[in-house]
């Protein structure tokens, strides 16, 4: 599979034309690349979902290079999005400095940030850094949206929405993810938009759909967002297999024979002391 380029990015308008999955480690992007997915994103989600902490705010920008490079070698061949973490798009001048890290250092293609940052988008299109916008429930600032809610129920919300994914579009984006947004609003911006709109709890209405892999397979289990669909029960899976071996190891079942190394006796003559 080639990498799409940006402009291949951009003509992905049109239901279900983009498949995005979040990504934090070599294997996860090595295997969602093997089953066709078109886009990886290295989410500050990976601070929930990976590191524990409570929200994804604590995420420093050099964990976000940590697991950026990994995605990278694991899908070198898949076009990779790196999440701005809290506050390293504060400024235009942050913004560059973190963005030039994230993809010379770390490997990706874009970068993503929430919010209609117009004057730190200019800066990276203008700097040649591809950029995803991120509108809807964003969820570095959520606290000051009341929590994790739907986004955009009243007139004025909505119109707001519009406007900022409009202005963003002109201010340089390739897309725009769309979170918790209702349906018939981001079906909405889905139409109004020349750029493609990627929804995670915006409905089918979006040109792509993005999922975090930890829900999609059912390994955090934390809490589970309305919009998900667990295509794995994987959690209790992997606590049966690591039940399974810690009863083997315990009752002499594991290792056994098979699973160890012979050598030859002679090896080991000059160890023992010999009987005369």
């Amino acid at each position: 599979m080639a990498k799409l380029t940006i402009p291949e990015l951009k003509s992905r308008k049109g239901r279900g034309s983009l498949v995005m999955l979040t990504a934090y480690d070599y294997p996860t992007a090595r295997l969602a690349a093997e089953a066709g997915v078109d886009v990886l994103l290295v989410g500050d989600s990976l601070g929930m979902v990976v590191l524990g902490y409570e929200t994804t705010v604590p995420v420093t920008l050099e964990e976000m290079l940590h697991h950026t490079k990994a995605a990278r070698r694991g899908a070198p061949e898949l076009h990779l999005v790196a999440d701005l973490p809290f506050m390293a798009d504060a400024t235009p001048e942050r913004a560059l400095a973190a963005a030039e890290r994230l993809v010379k250092e770390g490997g990706a293609d874009s970068v993503k940030l929430e919010g209609a940052k117009l004057d730190v988008v200019r800066a990276l299109a203008g700097a040649g850094v591809p950029v995803l916008g991120h509108v809807g429930l964003t969820p570095q600032t959520a606290s000051s949206l009341g929590g994790y809610k739907v986004q955009g129920n009243s007139p004025a919300a909505a119109k707001k929405m519009l406007e900022d994914a409009l202005a963003l579009e002109n201010a340089g984006v390739w897309g725009v993810v769309l979170e918790m947004v209702p349906m018939p609003l981001a079906g909405l911006v889905t139409e109004q938009l020349g750029v493609p709109t990627i929804g995670i709890g915006a409905g089918a209405a979006t040109d792509g759909q993005v999922l975090v892999f930890h829900d999609l397979i059912g390994v955090f289990e934390r809490f589970k967002p309305r919009f998900v669909r667990r295509y794995l029960e994987g959690g209790p899976l992997i606590r049966e297999a690591i039940a399974a071996y810690a009863a083997d190891v315990r009752s002499g079942a594991f290792p056994q024979s098979e699973h160890g190394y012979e050598m030859d006796s002679s090896a080991l003559e000059g160890l023992y002391g010999k009987e005369n």
